[in-house]
């Protein structure tokens, strides 16, 4: 584009004068391309949502929308660190990927483990809020109620599906609040049975039992809470509403697949649920939080895949 030249006789006041033009003119152009280029990410994000107050604790959301007027179905993030650390930034990548696709993501923070303060169940109090907050939200943030759905990796994973499983059953609800149930729930390379979590824990890292210190009690001397705690212990037949898809790396070594995902999946698959799985053949654990590159990385390999499964489920 030409900009307005500086005539070559201009007295002082007129070269000052075309020098200004051309200045604001710039500036103009500028700011004009950089509300362009925000435009253009294809997607909203709101920070800080809060979404509950449980004493001192106030608790927050990120919502990624995508752009426009809509009706959006929407998924409650739930990030993973062994229920001790993180936050709900760990979801940077799929927020905006997910919204640029016509999917709302919500990814929250929740009260995490500090020494013994926050064990089970608190945080699962809190995903059933951020649920339920959203449901009743919904229209303020332009979403469909009927079309939720939770995702959840590590940690996470397993607060996302006993939310999803038995959100509405005690010893977590009192029949009371609104519904917690989703259409659809995906589980990242979660522990879906904490007994197995405990046992392959006490083998390999004896010193940093995770599921121990999320429950505040060994196996040996409260086995009742283990079973609790399991999004594994609510998979039956009647239940079987929520459709599912699993994914992890077959070379996981920090949560066994075996033990874990593999034999979650199994047990849905008897219960009669539907449903799916996408494998990472030569991936560990972690690889959730990486950029999203596809082809490229692990969580590009999963993205299409995770789309496929939206678009037919939710």
């Amino acid at each position: 584009m030409k900009f307005f030249d500086q005539p070559g006789k201009a007295n002082g006041f007129t070269s000052f004068l075309y020098r200004l033009i051309n200045y604001l003119t710039l500036s103009l152009l500028a700011a004009t391309s950089a509300h362009a280029a925000m435009s253009d990410k294809g997607y909203d994000i709101q920070q800080g949502v809060i979404y509950q107050r449980t004493g001192d604790d106030v608790l927050t959301g990120d919502l990624y929308r995508p752009k426009g007027d809509g009706k959006y179905p929407v998924l409650i993030a739930v990030h993973g660190g062994d229920w001790r650390f993180a936050d709900a930034s760990l979801y940077k990548h799929w927020g905006p990927y997910l919204a640029k696709n016509g999917y709302a993501v919500f990814a929250v923070n929740y009260r995490l483990v500090k020494d013994r303060s926050n064990l089970y169940p608190a945080a699962v109090h809190d995903v059933r809020a951020a649920v339920q907050f959203l449901r009743q939200q919904a229209a303020t943030y332009q979403l469909d109620p009927e079309r939720m759905g939770l995702i959840g990796d590590s940690a996470g994973a397993q607060l996302a599906t006993i939310v999803a499983l038995a959100g509405d059953l005690p010893p977590f609800s009192d029949g009371m609040n609104p519904t917690t149930k989703v259409k659809v729930c995906i589980g990242i390379y979660g522990s879906y049975d904490l007994t197995a979590k405990w046992e392959h824990s006490n083998r390999y890292y004896p010193d940093n039992n995770i599921a121990q210190g999320f429950l505040g009690s060994s196996l040996i001397d409260n086995r009742k809470i283990y079973f609790e705690a399991s999004p594994l212990s609510y998979v039956t037949r009647e239940n079987n509403q929520t459709q599912f898809l699993l994914s992890w790396g077959a070379k996981d070594k920090f949560v066994d697949p075996e033990g874990q995902s593999i034999a979650f999946m199994h047990a849905l698959k008897q219960a009669g649920f539907s449903v799916s799985s996408v494998v990472l053949k030569n991936a560990g654990h972690y690889w959730a939080s990486e950029p999203i590159k596809v082809p490229g990385t692990d969580s590009g390999y999963l993205a299409p895949r995770l789309l496929q499964f939206l678009k037919e489920k939710l």
